[in-house]
């Protein structure tokens, strides 16, 4: 029996390139530091939108160790990419978001 390589990027990698990818959204809509970086989300959280309207949440980086908001990761890479400008976006109703992140916090 051999084993297959994987295409898919090491889960780490994949969570560097998210964090990486919010920390640069909304430039039209929010202040910036010197590093680049929204004044309004604190360190150690990231932007996503979630919703028909796209509701801007700040959610803490640890969530993205929890397998329940992975879960909303990959759907959302499988309906969204990561590869585009429009932002993290997560495909869910924001109620049910909010209940999950009330559960994760």
């Amino acid at each position: 029996m051999a084993i297959r390589k994987s295409n898919k990027l090491p889960q780490t990698a994949v969570l560097k390139q998210i964090v990486k990818r919010c920390s640069s959204l909304g430039r039209k809509q929010h202040d910036y530091d010197e590093q680049g970086l929204p004044l309004d989300v604190p360190k150690g959280h990231f932007v996503v939108y979630v919703g028909e309207n796209r509701s801007r949440y700040i959610v803490p980086i640890s969530y993205l160790t929890r397998p329940e908001f992975q879960s909303l990761l990959q759907q959302a890479e499988e309906e969204f990419g990561f590869n585009h400008e429009m932002g993290l976006t997560i495909p869910c109703e924001e109620e049910v978001f909010q209940s999950l992140t009330s559960m994760l916090g």
